[in-house]
């Protein structure tokens, strides 16, 4: 259960390389300039989608994928999560391979998150008030998430703010004290001392072409 909340709502990481024009329009409906609303709004939009598809998620799994793409990423700031994870290692890597890094990392993580969300339709997310960024361009957003007979759940979006559009995209989230931008930076990040960012593309590439297969 907490795999599966942490990887929808977790954060995630950078600006978006293709979105349809169904989440650009998603996108421009929220304000983007609130960052509680903007939360309020992405949870709200990918768990209505995930009850409204489940007969195709059963037929066709990769589906997840796209709910994802269109429904969540576009509040993420995925080049910046992806900049966060390769972390002083940056300074050794081209641009080309920062692009390649970040395409497919976005895309490993919305394969995570699909996977994580196989069986999702019963829980509700309530997003908790709170107060107002100020001078800051990062701040944290309370989420509950709630489903009958279990306990409730406690996560703490980071969200980070363009100083050009002043528009909010979250980069991280926090739950039972882990941070999910912080595992994925130990896990790739050493995999990328031993085997440099070139091999860690290739076999992030490889596990993203794989067909997602729904777990009993």
């Amino acid at each position: 259960m907490f795999k599966k909340i942490a990887l929808l709502l977790g954060l995630m990481t950078s600006m978006l390389f293709s979105l349809t024009a169904q989440a650009t329009d998603a996108t421009d409906a929220t304000d983007a300039t609130d960052p509680y609303a903007l939360v309020d709004q992405a949870a709200k939009q990918t768990f209505a989608r995930l009850k409204a598809d489940q007969a195709q998620v059963k037929s066709n799994p990769d589906h997840l994928r796209v709910i994802i793409r269109e429904e969540l990423l576009p509040y993420v700031d995925n080049r910046f999560a992806a900049y966060k994870v390769l972390g002083n290692q940056i300074k050794q890597t081209t641009p080309a391979q920062r692009d390649a890094f970040v395409e497919v990392f976005t895309e490993y993580m919305v394969s995570s998150y699909a996977d994580a969300l196989a069986h999702f339709d019963k829980q509700t997310v309530k997003v908790e008030p709170g107060k107002a960024a100020g001078d800051s361009n990062i701040t944290a957003v309370n989420v509950s998430v709630k489903e009958a007979g279990k306990p409730d759940i406690f996560l703490e979006f980071k969200l980070r703010k363009n100083n050009k559009t002043g528009e909010w995209k979250a980069f991280d989230m926090v739950a039972e004290g882990i941070s999910l931008l912080s595992a994925k930076q130990n896990e790739l990040g050493g995999l990328i001392r031993q085997n440099g960012i070139d091999a860690v593309i290739a076999q992030l590439r490889a596990h993203n072409a794989k067909p997602l297969v729904l777990k009993s």
